[in-house]
């Protein structure tokens, strides 16, 4: 695996480098957000670990750069920066998980087996579209169609309704939503899931039937 760590801390680039070499995992090291944005145009990479509070040009804004450039690596953010707000302010700028400092190796470790694993499965379904009466979503082309006109989606939007696909016909809850859509693992008593559930639907066409279905009590499905 060959993975970018944009990080300034030496201390802590140092420990992330050392045990990730001893996991025979390739890494690469960027001390500041300028340095990381010329590596990630110029070079693949299968995985970004990416601290918050850089010099000069701070992983938000270089993570919304890469998804802006249509760059859907898996970004897993590394910040000291622990309150709610500031992980959902990260994840929907694009990331794609979110651990604080200080943290265990082998939590680090289990976050980035779980985004490689959540990468292979979309990699594999990457020939086989997602549909919903006349929306289709394309994985490989990470494109989103309904009547034959694409629909612009922010990251975070895209991951909801890819997350509203694979469960079609199912209640999914909050909870669940928060965990596999922001990669929060309890319910922070946030109404970010009805926030952003009220913008996919301003944007899809529900003319001529709903498609997301608010469930009282449990939570919403995606359903014909």
């Amino acid at each position: 695996m060959n993975i970018l760590l944009v990080e300034d801390d030496n201390r802590i680039s140092d420990f992330i480098v050392k045990g990730l070499t001893e996991n025979n995992m390739q890494v690469q090291l960027a001390k500041s957000g300028e340095e990381a944005r010329e590596l990630i145009l110029n070079n693949e990479w299968d995985l970004i670990l990416m601290d918050v509070m850089l010099p000069g040009l701070d992983g938000i804004q270089l993570t919304k750069m890469i998804r802006f450039k249509k760059n859907y690596t898996p970004i897993l953010v590394l910040s000291a920066l622990s309150d709610t707000t500031d992980k959902i302010n990260a994840l929907d700028s694009g990331a794609d998980d979110y651990l604080t400092k200080p943290f265990h190796f082998s939590e680090l470790l289990s976050r980035i087996n779980a985004l490689t694993r959540r990468s292979k499965f979309n990699y594999v379904r990457q020939d086989n579209s997602y549909t919903c009466k006349d929306l289709v979503l394309d994985p490989d082309k990470h494109l989103v169609v309904q009547n034959n006109k694409t629909i612009d989606l922010s990251p975070r939007e895209y991951k909801l309704l890819l997350f509203l696909l694979e469960n079609k016909g199912k209640v999914v809850s909050r909870t669940q939503i928060l965990e596999r859509v922001w990669g929060i693992q309890y319910d922070t008593n946030t109404n970010v899931v009805d926030v952003y559930m009220s913008y996919l639907r301003n944007k899809l066409d529900e003319s001529n039937g709903k498609l997301i279905h608010t469930i009282k009590g449990t939570g919403y499905m995606l359903q014909e």
